[in-house]
């Protein structure tokens, strides 16, 4: 199953597709929608939703994930944020695939072990992760965190939904 991770931002959004095969995570893809800062923000909306169809459209994902943005101190660009993170959630949901949300704490707790981790270890838990694979841009990292993030609650969701528990599948 193809999982598409998203990070969501006004000006560079990262994404990163990875197979998922039971517990074993592939890297596919990754990069980075980078949006030109001059225009105006309808037409930065538009260029995002425009970009995230091109990477719909050319990894066919089954599903997706956004990470949860926390809340700015400066109130225009929390709504700006707001806004851009609705197209990251518009895209996929438009695609016809369910999306996921995580908040960056338990993305953080997923790939790395501790909810506060920064940039860095994060990049390097998700080489680790996913053999062979270096991110474009730090947004794409995280992007790839997301899915790993979904890829690994997916899998446990799948365990409990068929009734498993850990002493049957010893």
């Amino acid at each position: 199953m193809k999982l598409l991770g998203l990070d969501p931002g006004l000006r560079i959004t990262g994404w990163g597709v990875v197979e998922a095969d039971g517990n074993n995570l592939s890297h596919i893809a990754d990069g980075a929608l980078k949006i030109d800062a001059r225009g105006s923000l309808a037409e930065r909306l538009a260029a995002l939703y425009e970009g995230l169809q091109q990477v719909l459209n050319l990894h066919r994902p089954d599903e997706a994930a956004v990470e949860e943005t926390f809340v700015n101190r400066n109130p225009a660009s929390a709504l700006k944020l707001g806004q851009a993170r609705g197209v990251v959630l518009l895209a996929p949901a438009a695609f016809g695939i369910p999306v996921a949300e995580y908040p960056a704490n338990v993305v953080k707790k997923s790939v790395v072990g501790v909810g506060h981790a920064d940039k860095r270890q994060i990049d390097a838990m998700v080489r680790m992760l996913l053999p062979g694979c270096a991110a474009a841009t730090p947004d794409a990292a995280d992007a790839l965190a997301v899915a790993i993030c979904h890829g690994h609650h997916m899998s446990t969701r799948r365990h409990w939904s068929a009734g498993e528990t850990a002493e049957a599948r010893r």
